[in-house]
């Protein structure tokens, strides 16, 4: 008998599927309508059939002024959205001139230290028109602030600005490391968002709960899955706390997903995770409004499965990625350039990125219906078993006190550590096939000259730095921060109207992040992370 190929989850695949294969199923309860509970098929009634998913291009490297030269190329080529990558020391807090940022600034990302760096970095852009992506986390409040005073001196009220903060510090914790404060303190900061968001920026996506890095970092589909929705339950729980009604709050709720080459589990992952959002919101957080009980997310091909070998293979790789993408239902999507797994993108290959979304969007005919593979007897199949198995591992982190305890107690970076050790060994074997890795290699490379960061722009970024604080108010400013910390120190007091206004004196977003370090102290990680 023929061994049976298996998902990326080690869930089994049957080689032929038939009307026995989806024995009781039901398909009003299972599917029902497109827009309608418990939203398999999608989270709107029409889909692609009225408009496109958002293309967006994740970009932002070396000087404010850089990446908006991008960002005007990439809006010129059409892209309709853009997501914003930040250098290491903005994402963990310090500013340029920190002696921990030497080496770091710019590489990763775009250095944003103040509001002068995010005026440059959004010149000329019409931010009531594009919807901005911020991937940030632990100091998501400042550059959110710094955002929404820059549209401010454009003539632009934070009730015409949309978009989304990652502010998602739990993954950190499980996959990534960029956190600053514990645990506790960072979801108060985070509750503090999303009840400033619902009063000033109401179209503003305050999170995107995000099983991408955890995938990045060897996540299964399933445990991509359960680790994100099980993070998800962690926020609202914490967001009702602190006085939030659910349906105030969770309709700006979003998240992000990876999407690799296996097509058929990709899309049954998507369908699995919007129909166990759904239960959960309705059926234990009692949210009545249809916006509260759908998962919309944001999508990104899949980095971890670039090569640096034969690097054009990769625009296939995107191909298949995005395709799984747009047949799951995805709001946005993200793909990435071919040559991403030796350095930050060329110009041509972020354009060529962008045309494979255009290509998919145009010149096929999959937005001509919505989700074509319902009633499939595999799909059907595979998104019911991804669904049990990802229910499982959701209970077992529930049965560990929910996610912050199963945090501190290492349970997902452990699981997701053995899935990453299981496919290493499996590529080392030639058990699995990467195309140009283990298999149809080339004796020979082709010679790739890569994007390069110039290592002047530290000394420039520390120079702007030095002149933004002798032209500033210090004392204006040192009293801000004081009045930050005042807030920070009690519980009742929401954080971020003072951090706002201290930005607005010119306080740079390095200081803001120490000022709550003064009062809430770092996150110190356990043996077992």
């Amino acid at each position: 008998m023929e061994p049976v190929a298996t998902t990326e989850s080690g869930l089994p695949i049957p080689p032929v599927c038939d009307s026995r294969t989806l024995d009781g199923f039901d398909a009003e309860a299972k599917l029902g309508a497109p827009g309608r509970y418990p939203f398999t098929r999608g989270v709107y009634p029409s889909m692609y059939t009225g408009r496109p998913w958002t293309m967006r291009q994740y970009a932002g490297f070396g000087t404010a002024k850089e990446s908006n030269e991008r960002y005007h190329q990439l809006v010129n080529a059409g892209t309709g959205g853009l997501s914003v990558a930040f250098d290491l020391p903005t994402q963990m807090g310090y500013d340029s001139d920190d002696p921990i940022a030497h080496g770091e600034v710019g590489k990763v990302g775009v250095a944003i230290d103040s509001i002068d760096d995010m005026r440059t970095l959004f010149q000329g852009l019409p931010l009531d028109k594009v919807s901005t992506s911020m991937t940030i986390n632990a100091p998501a409040a400042p550059l959110l602030l710094l955002y929404e005073l820059v549209a401010a001196e454009q003539g632009v009220p934070g009730s015409r600005l949309a978009g989304t903060i990652q502010n998602d510090i739990l993954k950190e914790y499980i996959a990534r490391g960029t956190y600053i404060f514990p645990p506790k303190q960072s979801l108060r900061l985070i509750s503090d968002i999303f009840a400033y968001c619902h009063r000033e920026l109401p179209r503003w996506n305050t999170i995107s709960i995000s099983g991408y890095h955890m995938a990045e970092a060897g996540a299964t589909p399933v445990q991509e899955v359960a680790f994100t929705l099980a993070n998800a339950k962690e926020y609202v729980r914490t967001a009702i706390a602190a006085g939030l009604d659910v349906d105030d709050f969770a309709p700006r709720l979003s998240f992000f997903f990876v999407a690799r080459t296996t097509l058929l589990e990709e899309i049954a992952k998507f369908r699995a995770a919007r129909r166990i959002w759904a239960r959960i919101m309705r059926d234990e957080f009692g949210a009545k409004n249809p916006k509260s009980q759908m998962l919309r997310f944001h999508t990104q091909t899949a980095g971890v499965q670039l090569t640096a070998q034969q690097p054009e293979v990769n625009l296939v790789r995107v191909a298949l990625q995005g395709l799984g993408a747009v047949l799951g239902g995805t709001q946005s999507l993200h793909t990435n350039s071919y040559d991403e797994a030796i350095a930050l993108p060329t110009q041509k290959a972020a354009r060529l990125a962008l045309r494979t979304q255009q290509v998919i969007a145009y010149e096929s005919d999959l937005t001509g219906t919505v989700d074509p593979f319902a009633g499939s007897y595999v799909m059907e199949s595979m998104t019911d078993d991804l669904e049990a198995a990802a229910m499982e591992l959701i209970q077992a982190v529930e049965d560990r006190g929910g996610a912050v305890h199963a945090i501190e107690q290492g349970f997902q970076k452990s699981e997701i550590e053995n899935s990453a050790y299981r496919i290493a060994l499996q590529i080392d074997s030639g058990e699995r096939t990467v195309v140009g890795v283990n298999r149809y290699v080339l004796d020979e490379e082709e010679v790739y000259e890569p994007l390069r960061v110039d290592p002047g722009i530290e000394i420039d970024q520390r120079e702007r730095l030095a002149a933004l604080r002798a032209e500033r108010d210090n004392g204006a400013v040192e009293r801000a921060l004081d009045a930050l910390r005042g807030a920070a120190r009690g519980t009742s007091e929401n954080v971020l109207p003072p951090m706002r206004e201290a930005l607005r004196l010119r306080a740079t977003a390095g200081e803001v992040s120490h000022a709550l370090r003064d009062v809430w102290g770092v996150h110190v990680p356990h043996d077992v992370f």
